[in-house]
């Protein structure tokens, strides 16, 4: 999920076309990172396989991962039942069709994501490594389209394959090789040498977390260990806590993304999936400020379908909700409207579903 200064909304013609499909009608790690075969040559690798349970923790500073916060925050992450916090080290580039991207005083240093990686191991949970790259602003990083795509996947490489020797010498359990790079991500041989650049670098499983607009157009899926999916779908075309209603229009997602699992022999990890707690966040997964009218009820309906909706299903690999409490004095959306579930009912939803 883009952040508020980088805001990832999709537009809105497209949220009608998915809430219209939504009215008619896969190799995935096992909980200690390693990939499981397929059971049959039709079944998603890792079917069978625990669930990730996880929940991000973004950083928007070189010095979050460094925050006196930071072990409160991996101990408050770890007593949800969550198994994994995913980590969001960002570098930028200044426009869409720039050659390269680089650190800003925005970008968790070096140091502080060792850090936080060795506290994560000591509280008890698993690291999925899930570097990003923004555009500065309110522009989405899906507008990214390099006028030179050689000198930007040879920049790309060198970006990510940093972040899989980091991954590799702290012993990172998965790596994201990407984020919701849709202007580029269509580009199947420059991806599969970036995936292989990044092998040789890193020994763990790999995933690509695309949009929810975008993964059916990845034509790299089958150079990976998992499917990711950054599953901001809208579920209702008006506010609702019906978590019937939530749980139903989830069923043709659902359909879909089994066909496609089985299709590619892998599972579908929800990379990213959160509701802000305001009023009609179940309309509109991605926004930050869809309203000002705090729904508490809403938010933890949202969870609750989600969850309800994807127990039971051998594809479904498992989800990183976004997102944690934000650090200290950062925060441009407040935390009783944001996307964190802590100290929400949502929160209980989360104990409820991971620690039976």
């Amino acid at each position: 999920m883009t952040l508020i200064r980088r805001t990832a909304a999709a537009a809105l013609a497209a949220a009608a076309a998915v809430l219209a499909l939504t009215a008619g009608c896969a190799a995935v790690p096992a909980d200690d990172g390693r990939s499981v075969a397929p059971a049959h040559p039709s079944a998603p690798a890792g079917a069978g396989a625990p669930r990730l349970r996880g929940i991000a923790l973004p950083s928007w500073s070189a010095e979050d991962y460094d925050s006196p916060a930071a072990g409160r925050y991996l101990r408050d992450i770890a007593a949800t039942g969550a198994g994994w916090v995913s980590l969001t080290p960002t570098w930028y580039q200044s426009a869409p069709g720039d050659a390269s991207m680089h650190t800003t005083g925005e970008t968790a240093s070096d140091d502080s994501l060792r850090r936080i990686i060795r506290e994560a191991h000591a509280a008890g949970l698993k690291v999925l490594l899930k570097p990003h790259v923004d555009l500065p602003g309110d522009q989405d990083r899906a507008q990214i389209r390099p006028a030179d795509p050689a000198a930007w996947f040879a920049a790309y490489t060198r970006f990510i394959t940093h972040y899989a020797r980091l991954a590799e010498d702290l012993g990172a359990e998965q790596l994201s090789v990407g984020t919701e790079l849709a202007g580029t991500s269509r580009d199947g041989a420059r991806w599969r040498a970036v995936v292989r650049a990044v092998r040789r670098d890193y020994r763990g499983p790999l995933v690509y977390a695309a949009n929810y607009d975008e993964y059916a157009h990845i034509p790299f899926w089958d150079d990976l260990d998992l499917i990711g999916v950054d599953a901001y779908w809208p579920l209702a075309d008006r506010p609702t806590t019906d978590v019937g209603r939530l749980r139903a229009a989830w069923r043709p997602i659902a359909r879909q993304l089994s066909g496609f699992a089985a299709r590619h022999h892998r599972r579908v990890l929800f990379t990213e999936a959160g509701y802000v707690s305001q009023r009609g966040t179940t309309t509109a997964p991605w926004s930050w400020t869809v309203s000002a009218r705090p729904a508490d009820d809403e938010q933890a309906a949202a969870y609750q379908a989600l969850l309800g909706a994807m127990e039971g299903e051998r594809w479904w690999a498992g989800v990183c909700w976004w997102m944690w409490d934000d650090w200290p004095d950062s925060g441009e959306t407040p935390a009783r409207l944001a996307y964190t579930p802590h100290g929400k009912p949502a929160e209980e939803v989360l104990r409820r579903s991971w620690r039976r």
